[in-house]
């Protein structure tokens, strides 16, 4: 069985990136593969913001991909530089910008590139989903 690693950089509801990460996640996690990380970067960190609130009749992807964390105990990362440049801050971020406010939805953690470099070595394959 393989392990993957997931970077995902297109925008929620603007491209398909999110729901195709989404999809193949879920295909790979029930045919025995593993997932070691799932990075979000540029466009992609806006899944990560907790006010989205798309139509009700449509997929919420943030909470999707919440649940699909938590029931396989996936890492989702995201990348802290192009999150802050979007106005996706944690607690820690916004006190250290001197802001009141914090909007990184729960399951969700913030960190450096590293991250997505670390992920290269530990899986057997990385595949990026774009706009």
């Amino acid at each position: 069985m393989a392990v993957f690693a997931l970077n995902i950089t297109g925008a929620p509801y603007s491209t398909l990136a999110p729901l195709s990460a989404l999809r193949f996640a879920r295909a790979a996690l029930a045919a025995g593969h593993s997932i070691q990380r799932i990075f979000f970067y540029q466009e992609g960190v806006l899944l990560a913001n907790q006010l989205a609130c798309p139509p009700q009749d449509e997929l919420n992807l943030t909470r999707a991909w919440q649940e699909l964390a938590n029931e396989h105990q996936l890492e989702l990362v995201v990348c802290v530089a192009a999150a802050l440049k979007r106005g996706v801050l944690d607690e820690k971020e916004a006190k250290r910008h001197g802001l009141d406010q914090h909007n990184l939805a729960s399951g969700f953690s913030l960190a450096g590139l590293g991250q997505l470099i670390d992920s290269f070595s530990q899986a057997d394959r990385t595949l990026t989903f774009c706009s």
